[in-house]
């Protein structure tokens, strides 16, 4: 199985996904501080693996107190600070959430308690994610024939959580279970997590896959190339309307004008069910130079204007379906989301 991010004693070990796929390189992380700049940078993405990472990236803070004279401004310093690395990944806030309830409980214990137990569930949490991910696939491999070509677009695989992944996971379950599964991976641009990404995964496990660029999904969906499209997600609102990767939008509307099914595969930690719908969701606007430069080459005039956001939001009537470690759920999502934390 692909390590995306280990808790050692020595530190955080992530897997420098911005090095992949020409260089598979795993740094480890001392601070606090070195996790929160390893999320901004992109050494780690995909919210399920940022989740883990928040978590991490806490208890090591913590980890490294050697007094609790200052343990609650300590502890709310920390968490500040990994809490504005990404804004539109859903699990980075449920991630702190869970972290500050369990600091909570266990504040007035002694220091070396507080940092076992801290320790302890960010560990949890990402084997918990793991288990998962094998939940969402064999749930999200039941959808699939037995022979079938599916679109993706970013990373949704073992890369962008804490291994088997989410998206790519319903295909490696659809795999494990004898189907004939083709993977059509866009290269999703400007930061090419599909080309770099998750044609890498795919490749390194040997499930066929087509790199096509973002521009080519039209032509593959209208020559009936394409039979599904299959996505993760970096925060769904209570409607069901779901934020993801760039580009994404506009991979709904043309599975929806070629009578495609779009699925999206994300756990309940990536449903924000206090977000009403996705005008709500907060989208980050990323640096500039990621879409006029690409591994220190220049790709267009210096005094061009750029815009960069990160994410777009797919409206819930595009979404086929929803699929989660709980099952799967389809319209109405006003009923059928809350539905989920209720099993």
């Amino acid at each position: 199985m692909i390590r995306t991010i280990e808790w050692t004693d020595e530190g955080v070990v992530m897997i420098d996904q911005r090095l992949l796929p020409n260089e598979e390189v795993y740094n480890t992380y001392q601070t606090a501080e070195e996790v929160a700049e390893a999320i901004e940078s992109m050494v780690i993405r995909g919210a399920p693996a940022i989740g883990v990472a928040a978590a991490m990236g806490i208890a090591l803070g913590i980890k490294n107190l050697s007094t609790k004279d200052h343990l609650e401004e300590d502890f709310a310093k920390i968490s500040a600070r990994i809490e504005r690395t990404r804004p539109t990944a859903r699990n980075l806030f449920w991630a702190i959430e869970r972290m500050t309830r369990l600091f909570e409980e266990n504040k007035n214990q002694p220091l070396e308690k507080v940092q076992s137990v801290l320790t302890t569930e960010a560990i949890t949490i990402h084997r918990e994610d793991i288990e998962i991910n094998r939940q969402i696939g064999q749930h999200g491999q039941q959808l699939l024939s037995k022979k079938m070509n599916l679109l993706t677009h970013c990373n949704a695989g073992a890369l962008a959580t804490a291994g088997y992944g989410t998206a790519l996971g319903v295909i490696r379950a659809a795999v494990e279970n004898g189907k004939n599964i083709q993977v059509f991976a866009d290269e999703t641009r400007p930061c090419l997590q599909g080309s770099r990404l998750t044609a890498w995964e795919m490749v390194k496990e040997g499930i066929p896959c087509t790199l096509i660029t973002d521009s080519m999904a039209g032509y593959f969906m209208k020559s009936n190339q394409i039979q599904a499209v299959i996505v993760g997600a970096d925060r769904i609102a209570r409607n069901g309307d779901v934020a993801n990767k760039i580009g994404t939008y506009s991979v709904a509307v043309l599975a929806k004008e070629h009578r495609i099914p779009f699925y999206v595969a994300a756990p309940l930690s990536t449903i924000d069910m206090d977000t009403p719908t996705g005008e709500e969701i907060p989208i980050e606007q990323r640096d500039t130079q990621e879409v006029t430069e690409f591994m220190g080459h220049t790709l267009a005039p210096a005094a061009v204007s750029v815009a960069n956001p990160a994410f777009d939001v797919t409206p819930h009537r595009l979404v086929s379906a929803i699929i989660t470690e709980k099952g799967v759920v389809r319209v109405p999502y006003g009923e059928s989301i809350p539905a989920l934390f209720k099993k």
